[in-house]
């Protein structure tokens, strides 16, 4: 199963362009597809509200998986796994 990892960022915004390069060589190396979503730009208004205050945050299969800072290796051992990420437990 590919993965989707969903990078949510707002313009202007220096570390969502610092985890953005940080995650394009993640998810090619393990196949997963990496979408970006500007929350003030998202059809959903909720996105803004919910993750604006802590911006970049990642979801990987539309749970959120971190948040700020991304570790590589955790990151690399969820996208290897076979089933859907679900959150943390």
């Amino acid at each position: 199963m590919a993965h989707t990892v969903t990078l949510l960022t707002r313009e202007g915004c220096g570390s969502c362009v610092r985890v953005h390069g940080q995650l394009l060589p993640l998810c090619e190396g393990a196949g997963a597809r990496l979408e970006v979503t500007d929350v003030d730009r998202a059809d959903d208004p909720d996105l803004a509200a919910e993750y604006g205050d802590r911006l970049p945050v990642v979801l990987v299969d539309g749970a959120e998986h971190s948040c700020w800072e991304v570790d590589d290796d955790e990151l690399l051992a969820t996208l290897a796994g076979p089933d859907p990420f679900a959150g943390w437990d």
